[in-house]
C-alpha cells in the first residue's frame, strides 16, 4: 500500500474554538488560519537495488570444463578470458559442416546441347542395287526383243519395253517425291520435339542451380553456426564487472529442454542429441558449481559477470500514483540492510508494462539511479550490493511557497473538494477548493482560498451552512 508523507503544518496557526460544549467537555471544533508554506507530495514504494548490468555465461555445447582462470568475486575487464571448455562433438560438427560446405560449392554439371534428330527415308533413287537389277532387266528384254525376225513384232515389241521403261522411271520419280516430302515432314516433328526437349533440360538445369543455391546457403549458415559454438568454447567477458562462477544467485540456470527450444531448427536436433549424449552432465553445475574437469551440458551456466560501477533501483509504484511519477523526479531511499542511512536516487524511466501486486492491486517498475548515502551524523553509508531492499519516497509534487492547510480540513462531497471558511460574523461558509501537491498532513489549495482566511481544520464533516462557529 502507498504511503504518502508531507511537512507538518509548522507555519499553520491554529486556534481552538470550543462549540457547544460545556469546560470539561473535548472540543468538536478546531479553527485555524491557512498561511504561505512548504508542501511536499510523497510517493512510497518498495524497491531492489540492482548493477548497472548482468550476464550469464553459458556453455555453447557439451564437454568439460578444461580451465578456468577466474574466481568467485575476482574483478575482470572487458574481453578478459574466464574459462575454457573442451567439445570433441563440437569440433566435430563444425569439421561436418565444412565438408557439407565443399560439397555443395562444387558445380553440378550437365551434358551438352540436344542436337535436333534427323531421319531421311530412303527412295528408288537410293536403292543402287535395284536400279541395276531392273536396268538389267530391261537390256536382256530388248536383246531378245532384237533377236526375233519378224520387224512389225520386233518393232512392237521394242515400243512395249521402251514404254514400260519410261512408266517405271515415272513411277519412280513420283516415289522420290513422295519419299521427300514424307522426309521433310518427319524432320519438321522431330525438330519441335527437340525444341521442347532442349526447353525441358534447360529448366532442368536452372531448377537444379536454385536447389545448389539453397544448399550452398544452409551449408555457409551451418559452418557459421558451428563456428561460433566452437568460439563459444572460450568463454569471455562481455564487459567489466565482478565474476561469480555459475548462475546468478538466486536466478538459477533455465532447463536444458528451454535452451534447446530458443535454438533454430536445424540445430534444435543437435542439441537434443547432445544433451542425450552428456546424460547427467549437467547435474555438477545446476548448483551453480564450476571447476575444472566438471562436465556441463549445453546450456549450463559457467559464470555471470556483474557490473557494480553504477547500482540503480527498481521500484513498484501503485497504479494510483505511477501517472505523478516521471524522469528526474528526485527521491530518498533507506535500505533494510543499512539502518539509519539514507540515500539519494534519481528516477530514470517509468515503465509501462503491469504487474499485479500481492494484494490483488497493479503496481508498474520505475528505474532510478541510486547514489551515494549518508548516516544521520553525516558519515559515509557503504555502497549497497545488487538484490537488497529498500524503500524508495518519491517527491512527486513540490510547492515551496503554497497556500497551505493542513490535511484535516479537506472535505470530500462527491467530485467536489470542500472546506468551510470562518466568516466575519463567525458563520460557517461551504467553498469549493481545488487543490495541489498533497502532503500527509498538509495540501495545498491552488485555487478557491487565500492566505490569512480562517478555516475549519477539525471537526468539518460536522459543520453545516451558516452554522455559528465564533
Amino acid at each position: 500500500m502507498t504511503v504518502r508523507r508531507g511537512i507538518p503544518p509548522l507555519l499553520i496557526g491554529l486556534t481552538l474554538v470550543l462549540s457547544a460544549c460545556s469546560q470539561d467537555e473535548t472540543p468538536k471544533v478546531q479553527i485555524g488560519t491557512a498561511k504561505y508554506g512548504p508542501v511536499s507530495e510523497v510517493v512510497e514504494a518498495p524497491a531492489t537495488v540492482g548493477a548497472r548490468a548482468t550476464a550469464t555465461l553459458r556453455s555453447p555445447a557439451a564437454g568439460t570444463v578444461a580451465r578456468l582462470y577466474v574466481h568467485d568475486g575476482d574483478s575482470v575487464d572487458k574481453g578478459e578470458i574466464l574459462a575454457r571448455i573442451s567439445s570433441p562433438q563440437a569440433e566435430d560438427q563444425l569439421e561436418q559442416a565444412r565438408k557439407a560446405e565443399r560439397q555443395a560449392s562444387r558445380p553440378v554439371r550437365m551434358g551438352g546441347g540436344v542436337a535436333a534428330p534427323s531421319i531421311r527415308l530412303a527412295g528408288l533413287s537410293t536403292t543402287s542395287s535395284l536400279d541395276r537389277k531392273v536396268a538389267q532387266g530391261f537390256a536382256r528384254a530388248r536383246a531378245a526383243a532384237k533377236k526375233i525376225k519378224d520387224p512389225q513384232v520386233r518393232t512392237q515389241l521394242l515400243a512395249a519395253i521402251d514404254s514400260a521403261r519410261t512408266q517405271h522411271r515415272a513411277q519412280r520419280a513420283a516415289l522420290n517425291q513422295i519419299t521427300q516430302g514424307l522426309t521433310r515432314s518427319v524432320n519438321q516433328v522431330l525438330s519441335q520435339v527437340s525444341g521442347q526437349i532442349g526447353a525441358g533440360l534447360g529448366g532442368l538445369a536452372s531448377s537444379m542451380s536454385s536447389l545448389q543455391a539453397a544448399s550452398r546457403s544452409q551449408a555457409k549458415t551451418a559452418v557459421r553456426l558451428a563456428s561460433s559454438t566452437v568460439k563459444g568454447l572460450v568463454v569471455k567477458a562481455p564487459f567489466g564487472g565482478v565474476v561469480t562462477l555459475g548462475g546468478a544467485s538466486g536466478g538459477g540456470a533455465p532447463g536444458l529442454g528451454s535452451l534447446i527450444g530458443q535454438l533454430p531448427a536445424g540445430l534444435a536436433g543437435q542439441a537434443g542429441a547432445a544433451a542425450g549424449s552428456s546424460g547427467n552432465a549437467g547435474a555438477a553445475t545446476s548448483g551453480g558449481t564450476i571447476a575444472t574437469g566438471v562436465p556441463v551440458a549445453a546450456g549450463d551456466a559457467i559464470a555471470t559477470v556483474t557490473d557494480v560501477s553504477k547500482l540503480t533501483l527498481s521500484a513498484d509504484v501503485d497504479e494510483t500514483d505511477v501517472l505523478l511519477v516521471t524522469p528526474g523526479v528526485k527521491a530518498e531511499v533507506e535500505l533494510d540492510a543499512v539502518t539509519g542511512a539514507a540515500y539519494g536516487a534519481k528516477v530514470t524511466g517509468v515503465g509501462v508494462t503491469p504487474k499485479e501486486g500481492t494484494t490483488g492491486g497493479v503496481s508498474y517498475p520505475v528505474r532510478l539511479a541510486l547514489g551515494k548515502g549518508a548516516y544521520d551524523d553525516g558519515g559515509g553509508a557503504p555502497v549497497p550490493k545488487p538484490g537488497m531492499s529498500a524503500v524508495v519516497r518519491l517527491t512527486v509534487r513540490e510547492s515551496p511557497d503554497a497556500v497551505a492547510v493542513p490535511a484535516s480540513s479537506i472535505v470530500t462531497s462527491g467530485k467536489e473538494t470542500v472546506l468551510w471558511v470562518v466568516r466575519a460574523d463567525g458563520s460557517a461558509e461551504r467553498r469549493v477548493v481545488k487543490l495541489g501537491a498533497q502532503g500527509d498532513d498538509v495540501v495545498e489549495v491552488a485555487r478557491g482560498l487565500t492566505a490569512g482566511e480562517r478555516i475549519v481544520v477539525r471537526g468539518a464533516d460536522t459543520v453545516r451552512p451558516g452554522q455559528k462557529l465564533t
